[in-house]
């Protein structure tokens, strides 16, 4: 069971398109917000390139913490770019395809 509640709408429309309502804009900004920080874009770089890695695996690659990267992780799983399923004692997260390709829409991509 995912430990990440899954927003009901998977992200924005286009910026170019049309613009964008208050609503739309706050979730864009969140999303984009979250990827603003060095570590959370480094960490969602490492959790993009394996088809799911644990917490602790995670650790040592950003040369940070377990209680610094359970933080950024779950920014990141907030603006639901990654999911969660927690095994054990650890959580294993993945990057959601769908949310990021819907970023990359909304930026003209």
């Amino acid at each position: 069971m995912p430990a990440t509640k899954q927003t009901d709408q998977v992200c924005c429309p286009s910026v170019i398109d049309a613009p964008l309502s208050e609503a739309e804009a706050a979730d864009l900004a969140r999303v984009l917000g979250a990827l603003a920080d060095p570590v959370r874009l480094r960490l969602l770089s490492l959790v993009a390139a394996q088809e799911e890695i644990c917490s602790c695996e995670l650790e040592a690659p950003l040369a940070k913490s377990q209680p610094t990267v359970s933080h950024h992780t779950k920014v990141l799983a907030a603006a639901g770019l990654l999911v969660g399923e927690k095994r054990g004692r650890w959580m294993w997260w993945r990057v959601d395809p769908a949310r990021l390709a819907a970023v990359r829409t909304a930026l003209g991509g």
